[in-house]
């Protein structure tokens, strides 16, 4: 239930509260109504109206499709043909990013010139392709304006297992201030994400809490990399049941709550169906936008089917791509898809990842 809340803008309501309460004249009583009344400020509430209709038109479902809406449930599609999509969820809290804008997102570690255009070109050049890209998109849905995020591999899986035995490597406080610094010259957003090898979600996320404290970071975790039974990364698929994105959501949502920060993102990366386990026990949170992201690469033929076929047959709240500037391009690839291309997927993906 969305109730109204309201913020107290100072700091001696307690006292006057104290002495009125203690027996004081009507006229300090007066005076504290009028004083409190004065230091309230209403903020401000989610557009489920706006909310609703922009799912819909992910979903590329007309608004006169019938629709209700609970005030604890998002949109709600009636109608006699099975729809998977949009799924039935809370609201997010106001501040939300998704769906008003679409994040187009940077992926790489600055270590590597081979993960990712963030470690394949310098900064200036970089950035001004993001930008031209953000706006390319903007123009493609000038209803859904386009933010640019630098979305950085912070927890690295590899090959040896290093000194705790768990096959990745932690990037240093330098080089994640170095991605909050890139998107703050774009005025984006950043994603920190996480590959755990043989550690833990329980055990990285915290590594990372004073960034995830910022509003302007979010998350991302990686199925492919996480090794359950004992594996060496790049050798077998990894995967994350619901009951880890379960607790991912958890944490984050506590961070938002405990730090009066706006709702989080956290992007799950998934290409084939074991990566992600039991996707109906998921949850989303008002604190927390879950985008389950199509991580595969490919002709766009094999693009669409894995879309169809992994992300958008098993929702969760929103979707994602991942679009390869190389993969995506060499033969028997027949090119990177364009907005306009990407722009047909149903539903729609609000999260778009270049690599």
């Amino acid at each position: 239930m969305y109730k109204m809340k309201w913020r107290v803008a100072g700091a001696g309501v307690a006292v006057v509260a104290l002495v009125y309460v203690l027996g004081f004249s009507p006229l300090a009583s007066s005076e504290y109504v009028s004083n409190v009344a004065e230091r309230f400020v209403q903020l401000p509430t989610l557009d489920k109206s706006d909310y609703n209709a922009r799912l819909l038109a992910l979903s590329h479902i007309g608004t006169s499709t019938p629709v209700s809406a609970t005030a604890s449930t998002s949109v709600r599609i009636a109608t006699t043909t099975l729809l998977r999509w949009p799924v039935s969820t809370v609201y997010p809290n106001v501040g939300a990013i998704l769906p008003f804008k679409r994040v187009i997102a940077y992926y790489g570690n600055f270590y590597s010139t081979k993960m990712g255009v963030l470690g394949e070109y310098p900064n200036d050049q970089m950035l001004s392709m993001l930008a031209s890209t953000t706006n390319m998109w903007t123009i493609a849905d000038p209803n859904t304006p386009a933010v640019p995020a630098i979305h950085y591999i912070a927890v690295v899986a590899q090959a040896t297992a290093g000194k705790e035995g768990k096959y990745i490597l932690r990037m240093p406080d330098d080089q994640i201030d170095h991605a909050l610094e890139l998107a703050r010259r774009v005025n984006g957003i950043v994603f920190l994400d996480v590959q755990v090898g043989l550690s833990t979600l329980q055990y990285e996320l915290p590594l990372l809490e004073k960034y995830l404290k910022m509003p302007e970071v979010h998350l991302g975790i990686d199925p492919e990399f996480s090794m359950k039974n004992g594996e060496r990364p790049g050798t077998v698929i990894g995967t994350f049941d619901a009951e880890d994105i379960n607790y991912v959501a958890e944490y984050l949502a506590r961070l938002v709550r405990d730090n009066y920060l706006p709702p989080k993102i956290l992007v799950v990366h998934r290409f084939t169906q074991k990566m992600v386990t039991n996707y109906k026990n998921i949850l989303p949170l008002p604190e927390v936008q879950i985008v389950m992201q199509m991580d595969g690469f490919g002709s766009k033929a094999k693009k669409y089917g894995t879309y169809n076929r992994i992300v958008a047959s098993e929702p969760v709240q929103f979707m994602g791509i991942k679009l390869f500037y190389k993969n995506d391009t060499r033969p028997p690839a027949d090119g990177l898809l364009s907005p306009e291309e990407v722009l047909k997927l149903t539903p729609t993906p609000i999260y778009i990842q270049y690599q």
